[in-house]
């Protein structure tokens, strides 16, 4: 089998990690592979003249369609990131016979659809395990470890940054804003944190993996998404003292009435694994029928952790070059002609537990109020918390964990809760999942 030749657009912090994995393990790969695999062509912008590592001998241009429309690369991987001009140069490399490989979740969240189609009707591959947990496998466990069960559920700390942020805030009960300064400093946030902490990434990686563990098209604008710039510290606390912590979840069920896919800060009991996945970690725990529950863990980011499953999906491009294409493993896991577009259910159909706090005057009549209006409401009372007020204060906190309920049941409680006079103003309400076989 002919050597195999790759193309590489971008060369920053996974791009570079790509070139010097494919240098370093050149070998193992080789084996693994059964061929040779070399990039031959790069292009990255502000170089300056540099050569980075792994690029020796390696023809780099600023202009990423000359590496593109190369006849001599087989594969081209795609490691700029964001919409465009990332999609013109991934579809002009199918159009050109070309196979690719990405990192790029947007991408895939939000043009995966069209992108599959095209590589379909040419018989090209288009893998993208880094696009979702860095360096975790969890695409191909999902797609092909997992093909012979019915998914249930899905729930992954899928943004390193956000699990950073709330791991700091539990642990030293710092404030969200103090934290999220560190995190840039040290280069786990953007100058931009938008996408991670208000769950904008998450969402991404979330509707990949709900699209291959439910056979569903790709939904990126049905997530849910809600971020963690709300959560403070005492929330942290009070969840400590209830048995769980809280965690930037993002979540995919399969109900009866369609698939539930959001995004949200949630409390979980501490006793699951998954509640003790702390600092830049992520981790993805899989519930199918026959398997039961399953956890991958490891980096979700950075450049050795993210090229690994680069270099992984390359070598699997490599393996396939040979095969008809039409018995190729599916992009989406399921056949293309089975994949069904089931409803996306609203957040107001879910059903959840829930976190309540709140505050209220401390007198006589008021706790009897909030149980009244929650009662009216069928909403079972799990376990309440009270805060005395601070000397000189004539205000309460109090904390309640419910029993699962529908989201609309507990929206019109909150409502008239808040129109209480002795009822303050700032009600907070977090999910509550238990994360169960159920």
């Amino acid at each position: 089998m002919k050597t195999v030749k790759v193309g590489l657009l971008g060369l920053g912090t996974v791009g570079g990690g790509t070139a010097s994995v494919l240098q370093n393990n050149a070998s193992e790969i080789a084996r693994r592979a059964g061929t040779e695999i070399e990039l031959i062509h790069a292009a990255a912008k502000g170089l300056n003249g540099q050569i980075p590592a792994g690029t020796e001998g390696v023809s780099i241009t600023e202009d990423a369609f000359d590496v593109v429309n190369n006849p001599d690369v087989d594969v081209v991987v795609e490691l700029i990131g964001g919409y465009s001009p990332a999609k013109e140069l991934v579809l002009q490399a199918i159009a050109n016979g070309k196979h690719v490989v990405t990192a790029n979740k947007a991408l895939i969240a939000l043009h995966g659809n069209e992108i599959f189609e095209a590589a379909q009707s040419k018989g090209v591959t288009v893998a993208f395990e880094a696009a979702v947990a860095g360096g975790i496998p969890i695409i191909k466990a999902i797609r092909e470890g997992l093909s012979a069960n019915h998914i249930l559920w899905l729930a992954g700390i899928i943004n390193g940054t956000g699990n950073f942020i709330l791991t700091e805030m539990r642990d030293k009960g710092r404030d969200f804003a103090d934290v999220l300064q560190e995190a840039q400093q040290l280069g786990y946030a953007e100058a931009d944190p938008t996408f991670d902490v208000e769950g904008i990434d998450a969402a991404h990686k979330l509707c990949i993996l709900a699209s291959i563990a439910f056979g569903i098209p790709l939904q990126f604008d049905k997530v849910y998404t809600e971020g963690i710039a709300k959560i403070t510290a005492e929330d942290m606390t009070y969840a400590n003292e209830l048995g769980y912590r809280i965690k930037h979840l993002g979540i995919a069920r399969r109900r009866e009435k369609g698939i539930e896919m959001r995004v949200h800060p949630t409390l979980i009991p501490e006793k699951r694994l998954i509640a003790n996945v702390d600092g830049v970690m992520n981790a993805v725990l899989v519930m199918a029928d026959k398997l039961g529950p399953s956890l991958y863990y490891g980096a979700g980011a950075g450049a050795d952790p993210t090229a690994s499953a680069v270099v992984a999906d390359i070598v699997d491009v490599a393996r396939s070059l040979t095969s008809d294409p039409l018995n190729r493993v599916p992009h989406l896991a399921f056949q293309p002609d089975q994949i069904v577009d089931t409803p996306v259910l609203e957040i107001a159909e879910i059903e959840t537990a829930y976190y309540l706090r709140l505050t209220a005057e401390d007198k006589p009549g008021v706790m009897a109020d909030i149980t009244r209006i929650m009662g009216q409401q069928q909403i079972s009372i799990e376990a309440i918390l009270q805060k005395e007020p601070e000397q000189g204060a004539d205000q309460a906190t109090i904390i309640m964990l419910t029993q699962k309920v529908q989201e609309t049941q507990m929206i019109k409680a909150i409502n008239e809760l808040e129109a209480l006079s002795s009822v303050g103003e700032h009600l907070r309400l977090i999910r509550v999942e238990s994360l169960d076989a159920n």
